[in-house]
C-alpha cells in the first residue's frame, strides 16, 4: 500500500477514535454531576416521552436533570469546544505563530467589552440577552483588526495581524475594566460569564449560536487548502495562483464566527485554542486539511472532559469549565514545551 494511502487510513482511524472518545465523554456528561444518575435512568429520560409516566420510569426529577440541565450543557460543551479548537488551528496557521489564540487577535476582549457594556447600559442578566452583545463585540473587533492590519500595504500579513490584535486587546480590556468597576451589579453578572462556563445555559443558548458555528465550521474547512499554500510564504503562494486577500478573508471570517459564537455562549475560555492544535499536529503534521478537524474534535473532548471533572472534584458544588481548562492546560503546555520543540507551522 502506498505511503500516502497508509497515512490517510491512519488519520481516518484517528478521527474515528476521537469520535468514539467524544461519545464516551458525552455519556459521562449526562451521568456524572453533583448527583450521579444510573445509565438506565439517562436512557429512559432521553427516549421516553415526558407525558407517559406509566411507561416512562424516568419521568420526574431525574428526567428533568437530564433533559433540562445536562443535555443542553453537554451539547454546548461539544459545540463550543469544537469551535475553539478549529479556530485555534486557523489562527496559528494564519499568523504563523505557535503561541497564537483568540486572545492574541483581540476577539475575546471584544466580546467581553460589548457584553460588559450591554450589561451595564441595559441591565441584562440572562445569557440569552447579552450573548448577542458578546458576539457583536467579537465580530466588530475582528473587522477592525483585519482592517487596521490591511492599512498601508493593502494586505493583512501575519505580523500586522498580531500587532493589531494585541493593541485592540489591550485597549478593550482597559475599557471593560472601567465599565465593570462602575456598577457592582454589572460586575456580578459579568464575572459569571467571563470566567467561562457551560453551566447555567438552557437549550436556547445553543440554538442561538449553532447557525453561526455551523457556517464558521464550513468556512474553516473550505479555507484549509489555501492555508496549506500560504504556509509556504506569501511569495510562493502568490506564484501558485493563490489570492492572498481572499484566502485570508475566508479564514478570518471562519475564525470570527467560531470564536465569536463560542465566546458569546460560554465566555472566554483560554488554552483550548492554544494547546489543542499542538496535540493535533503530533498526529496530522502541518497539513491543515487534517489539522483543523482533528483540532475541532480534540477541543470538544478537552472542554467536555474539563467540565465533567469540574463537577466531580468539588461536589456538591462545581468548578467552572474555564477554570478547569486553565488549571489542567497550563502545566500541560509547560510540559509540552519542555519535552519537545513545538511542531513547526
Amino acid at each position: 500500500m502506498p505511503a500516502a494511502a497508509t497515512s490517510r487510513s491512519r488519520r481516518l482511524t484517528g478521527l474515528l477514535i476521537l469520535a468514539a472518545l467524544l461519545a464516551v465523554a458525552a455519556l459521562a456528561g449526562l451521568v456524572l454531576g453533583s448527583r450521579d444518575l444510573p445509565l438506565g435512568t439517562v436512557y429512559d429520560a432521553l427516549t421516553c416521552p415526558g407525558d407517559w409516566p406509566l411507561t416512562c420510569p424516568a419521568v420526574g426529577t431525574d428526567a428533568e436533570i437530564v433533559r433540562q440541565l445536562r443535555l443542553p450543557r453537554t451539547g454546548l460543551a461539544l459545540a463550543t469546544g469544537l469551535a475553539l479548537g478549529m479556530a485555534g488551528a486557523l489562527i496559528q496557521g494564519y499568523t504563523r505563530n505557535p503561541l497564537a489564540d483568540a486572545g492574541l487577535l483581540g476577539l475575546n476582549a471584544g466580546a467581553a467589552f460589548l457584553a460588559a457594556l450591554g450589561i451595564y447600559l441595559f441591565g441584562l442578566t440572562a445569557p440569552a440577552q447579552y450573548i448577542w452583545f458578546a458576539f457583536a463585540g467579537a465580530l466588530l473587533t475582528g473587522l477592525v483588526v483585519f482592517g487596521v492590519a490591511s492599512l498601508g500595504g493593502g494586505r493583512a500579513g501575519p505580523l500586522s495581524l498580531v500587532l493589531a490584535g494585541a493593541a485592540m486587546a489591550a485597549l478593550l480590556t482597559a475599557l471593560t475594566n472601567a465599565i465593570v468597576l462602575l456598577d457592582a451589579s454589572a460586575l456580578d453578572t459579568y464575572r459569571h460569564w467571563v470566567v467561562g462556563t457551560v453551566a447555567g445555559h438552557d437549550a436556547s443558548v445553543l440554538a442561538q449560536v449553532l447557525p453561526f458555528l455551523l457556517v464558521g465550521a464550513a468556512l474553516a474547512v473550505a479555507a484549509t487548502p489555501g492555508l496549506n499554500v500560504l504556509s509556504l510564504g506569501d511569495d510562493v503562494a502568490r506564484g501558485l495562483g493563490v489570492h492572498l486577500a481572499r484566502s485570508r478573508t475566508l479564514g478570518l471570517a471562519a475564525v470570527v464566527l467560531l470564536v465569536g459564537a463560542a465566546t458569546a455562549a460560554v465566555g472566554p475560555i483560554a488554552f483550548i485554542g492554544l494547546i489543542v492544535p499542538h496535540i493535533a499536529r503530533v498526529f496530522t503534521g502541518p497539513d491543515q486539511r487534517w489539522l483543523v478537524p482533528y483540532s475541532g474534535l480534540l477541543g470538544a473532548l478537552a472542554l467536555l472532559v474539563a467540565d465533567v471533572i469540574g463537577r466531580v472534584v468539588a461536589r456538591p458544588g462545581e468548578v467552572q469549565a474555564g477554570v478547569m481548562v486553565a488549571a489542567l492546560g497550563a502545566p500541560f503546555f509547560v510540559l509540552l514545551v519542555r519535552r519537545r520543540k513545538l511542531v513547526s507551522l
